[in-house]
């Protein structure tokens, strides 16, 4: 019988996309096997204590999972220390892990597909991580595919990849630079990871997942997609504390399973090509919509 992976959700002042995310969760096969770990951040001043509160109020209420525990923070840890430190106690208890957030919807063929994948891909040393999510890109891509680095929306992995995490991103940056990789950090220029990463250093913004890939590109090691989305990124209205809202994310999930085979640990270069596209198309419009509100709050602003 498969080993299944225990879920780990991380929320925080938002009961509605909570709700949300567990009523999907509970849609997929396994999901009544599963055990259902809930970290629940503490409120970070007083306009987010009736969401936490709700919130927790209704993580109380949760069945429908083969066990449920819930760790409600005492003290606000921010969304990165919360993640860094429920993953690190989770997979070090379990060996692997399921990592979702309160603004995921997934695909009732996620954790079929998630826990298939950790099984598989278990012993190749290559592979540090597997993925739900897909960007929705046009042109066909593979049932399933290896990409460099590592990814955080709808993500699994086990002990030994989450070991060479680094959550030093002075020290990752550093590396990187020294070994001229920003352009492949950067996938070809096509999206500003780099300077994310030189953010966090600077302690601006507090990613944990800019330093995630890192740590893998840096390893060498290839995560896991597959060709059609098992996640719907239900965010984008702006109502998170790190995304200001954009439907450049949207996808349509996948009504049917991935069909695993097993491949051989390599990128998938074709793959890559159709993610730099993506990234350039959608940093291009990004900037003209920039522009565009720019021109028209100087108009209304006379």
């Amino acid at each position: 019988m498969m080993q299944l992976a225990p879920i780990v959700l991380f929320t925080y002042n938002r009961p509605v996309h909570t709700r949300q995310t567990v009523e999907a969760l509970l849609k997929n096969e396994y999901a009544s096997e599963s055990d259902l770990i809930i970290f629940s951040d503490a409120p970070k001043n007083d306009a987010a204590e009736d969401g936490v509160r709700q919130t927790r109020a209704y993580l109380r209420g949760i069945t429908g999972f083969r066990s449920i525990k819930l760790i409600e923070r005492a003290e606000n840890m921010g969304l990165a220390a919360n993640i860094i430190d429920g993953v690190t106690q989770v997979v070090n208890e379990y060996g692997r892990i399921i990592v979702l957030e309160d603004d995921l919807l997934t695909s009732p063929y996620f954790l079929k597909f998630m826990n298939e994948a950790l099984t598989m891909y278990e012993q190749v040393e290559e592979v540090i991580s597997v993925h739900g999510y897909v960007f929705p890109i046009k042109r066909r891509l593979p049932e399933s595919f290896f990409i460099r680095g590592a990814d955080c929306l709808g993500w699994g992995t086990w002990k030994r990849g989450w070991d060479l995490f680094t959550p030093n991103g002075a020290e990752l940056l550093n590396e990187i630079k020294a070994r001229k990789l920003e352009w492949i950090f950067d996938f070809s220029g096509s999206y500003p990871f780099t300077k994310m990463l030189e953010k966090q250093a600077k302690g601006s913004v507090s990613s944990w997942a800019v330093r995630w890939y890192a740590s893998a590109l840096l390893k060498d090691k290839l995560t896991l997609y597959p060709g059609r989305s098992l996640i719907f990124h239900n965010g984008s209205d702006g109502s998170g504390t790190n995304y200001s809202g954009d439907n450049a994310l949207d996808v349509k999930l996948s009504d049917r399973p991935i069909v695993l085979e097993r491949l051989l640990p390599e990128e998938d270069v074709n793959a890559r090509k159709a993610i730099i596209n993506y990234f350039r198309y959608t940093m291009l419009w990004s900037k003209i919509r920039y522009r565009i509100k720019g021109i028209f709050r100087a108009v209304i602003m006379r």
